[in-house]
């Protein structure tokens, strides 16, 4: 998500949890647990939410995103191309897998 978009979603949730806890402090207790809840999903989802088929460090450091959301450039040792290739959904670009078989950690490259 973009920061901007990220920032205002996330000050809505929050403005939902306190509503919500506001509403059950004064009695309503249907519609203050549905927006305390709500909020609260849209907080977590907030919180964990990221471009698809980047690492996390990139996601951090807010770096370009390549062709189909992989990596902007090939992942270099100690990744290796793995013979896993799947077509994007979103995008339509045609993704290679390539891992590090120390860790375990995937990364996506467009082809």
């Amino acid at each position: 998500m973009v920061d901007t978009v990220r920032v205002v979603v996330g000050i809505l949730g929050a403005l939902l949890v306190l509503g919500g806890l506001v509403g059950l402090m004064a009695g309503a207790w249907a519609d203050g647990l549905w927006a305390a809840v709500t909020g609260g999903v849209i907080l977590v989802a907030v919180v964990l939410e990221r471009a698809r088929y980047r690492p996390e460090a990139a996601e951090r450091l807010a770096g370009p995103a390549g062709p189909g959301g992989g990596e902007a450039t090939m992942p270099v040792a100690p990744f290796r191309p793995t013979d896993e290739v799947f077509i994007d959904p979103t995008s339509g670009h045609r993704l290679r897998v390539y891992l590090n078989p120390a860790t375990g950690e995937r990364r996506y490259f467009a082809e």
